[in-house]
């Protein structure tokens, strides 16, 4: 049940990811690319359907 509970409020996920300093630049630049990822998989699959 732990497990579970860490896995749904994400907080493994987030000690990973503060695991080493990343500087803001950095992480704008990141986060953008996931964006762009995410925007055209929607895209993608939203013309196809």
């Amino acid at each position: 049940r732990l497990k579970k509970r860490l896995d749904r409020e994400n907080v493994i996920k987030d000690a990973r990811n503060n695991r080493y300093y990343e500087k803001p630049s950095v992480r704008r630049r990141r986060k953008m690319k996931v964006a762009k990822f995410s925007q055209m998989l929607r895209t993608r699959y939203a013309n196809n359907s």
